[in-house]
């Protein structure tokens, strides 16, 4: 029996990198994010402190696994996305409402908390955004060829006639 090759062709498309770029940088982005907000805020947070580290560290696996072209687990990013995304929009308000005194302070000023919070919104929008456009790119799409085979030529657009 010949040899096969196996070939991903979606996956030499220029957009298809470029997406892949984007989605594992927006979620480096957004487990930075909710790091700094964390972190910043710990003495303060109530009761949200395991959700916190666990979506750091989900975003930072999710990254590495797109990073290794996994199809599979860009509808997951997308719909983590939406969970963070409305944390993000509930809690953003009620950073500011606590420069007021009376309150406890957090390690980082409840201003920056609230504006980082606020930043979180429209990363994961685009995080959802952009998972399910590479997840309509097909990664996945395998291509069987002899080993012996040469790889089919590239077909680059020609110019147009003058």
């Amino acid at each position: 029996m010949a040899e096969v090759r196996i070939e991903h062709p979606n996956r030499g498309k220029a957009a298809s990198k470029v997406t892949r770029a984007i989605v594992v940088v927006l979620l480096l982005v957004s487990a930075a994010l909710v790091t700094i907000v964390t972190v910043g805020g710990w003495d303060v947070l109530q009761g949200a402190k395991a959700l916190q580290i666990a979506y750091i560290l989900v975003y930072l696996v999710l990254a590495f696994f797109v990073l290794r072209w996994s199809r599979g687990v860009l509808p997951l990013a997308a719909a983590l996305a939406i969970i963070l995304l409305i944390f993000a929009a509930v809690s953003a308000p009620a950073w500011f409402d606590r420069d007021k005194p009376g309150f406890a302070d957090p390690a980082l000023d409840e201003g920056i908390l609230g504006l980082i919070t606020a930043l979180i919104v429209p990363v994961q929008l685009l995080l959802i955004a952009f998972s399910m456009s590479g997840f309509r790119q097909a990664w996945n799409v395998e291509v069987e060829r002899p080993a012996d085979e040469p790889p089919p030529p590239r077909r680059d657009p020609a110019p147009a006639p003058a």
